[in-house]
């Protein structure tokens, strides 16, 4: 133990030139020992709230966010403005959108997936960056009778019967609905979930006409007519891998998947006869014989997560192309 130790000299020797260390008196004075605590029992914690648990979700129930359902310019300008009525109109739109994809869950199989998908591609596709028409806007109704859109009256039916049970509840437009409707028939052949932006206002007229891509184009018409609609090489295979659906010969027609691309390397059409040779679009064959075009080909073949993201995306930005979004 440490201690300090304190002289002491008597009064009459101090200032002596003469001490001996007998003369002193040495006192040991030990030094104050620290506070020692013991401690009885566990420290008391304090008990934590009990969390409660997550809703469960309904059956086939997609959770919505926000940007799901509104942009994010509509969404900061009405955090800024009105806070207070953001979340009741997130909620609404949630509930709005649920009843959609419920509805068109009812009559959508995988069957019928690759003729509503096409309704999309029909009624979006016809864009043009330069004058500014067409695009996502349910014009399609008034162009049943075009010659590009041959079988898609069969196909209108279904968001049609759809319609009938959601506009009792909501009044939605057609170009949401075939969006929404484009979406779920990926969705339920197994590809990717697809969140669809809701607010479009239908056109009353017709778009013009010849803006879709004819099926005898080659790679360079195809771009050609991409990029009149805003889209890149990388968009344009993409999307063309919604072909992977239906009657054209790519894999299994109700499953969405990166057959398409696998099949276009493989040019079946080339070294057999009979029903291979009739597999795909002219413009189908005409991309993998394109070097920019077979780079992406040959990445979606190779990575199926790829493909489903890039998918996704194009999507999203075909069914907001040219799009009228109605005001909150």
């Amino acid at each position: 133990m440490t201690t300090n130790s304190t002289r002491w000299i008597h009064p009459s020797l101090r200032g002596s030139p003469v001490l001996s260390s007998s003369s002193c008196l040495h006192f040991k004075i030990p030094a104050p020992k620290p506070p020692t605590f013991q401690f009885v029992g566990q420290p008391i914690k304090a008990k934590a709230p009990a969390t409660p648990p997550p809703p469960i979700p309904r059956a086939n129930e997609r959770v919505s966010r926000p940007s799901d359902l509104f942009g994010r310019r509509e969404l900061f300008f009405l955090s800024t403005t009105v806070p207070f009525l953001v979340p009741s109109l997130i909620a609404v739109a949630a509930d709005e959108i649920f009843q959609m994809r419920e509805e068109i869950g009812k009559v959508l199989s995988k069957g019928k997936a690759a003729g509503v998908l096409r309704l999309v591609f029909h009624d979006a596709g016809t864009f043009d960056i330069y004058d500014k028409t067409g695009g996502m806007n349910g014009s399609i109704l008034h162009e049943l009778d075009r010659p590009e859109n041959k079988g898609l009256k069969k196909s209108v039916k279904i968001p049609e019967k759809a319609k009938s049970q959601i506009d009792i509840l909501y009044p939605v437009s057609w170009a949401d609905l075939i969006a929404v409707a484009g979406a779920e028939a990926v969705s339920v052949c197994g590809g990717p979930k697809i969140p669809v932006q809701l607010g479009r206002i239908d056109s009353m007229l017709a778009d013009p006409e010849q803006k879709l891509p004819e099926e005898s184009l080659d790679a360079a018409g195809l771009k050609q007519c991409f990029q009149r609609t805003g889209f890149s090489t990388q968009e344009l295979v993409a999307l063309s891998g919604a072909h992977t659906l239906g009657s054209k010969g790519f894999g299994n027609p109700t499953i969405f998947d990166n057959s398409y691309f696998k099949i276009l390397l493989e040019k079946p059409w080339l070294s057999s006869a009979g029903m291979s040779a009739m597999i795909g679009l002219p413009s189908d064959r005409a991309l993998v014989e394109d070097d920019e075009c077979t780079t992406w080909i040959s990445k979606y073949a190779n990575d199926q997560n790829l493909f489903f993201e890039d998918f996704k995306d194009a999507y999203i930005k075909l069914v907001n192309t040219g799009a009228r979004w109605r005001s909150i």
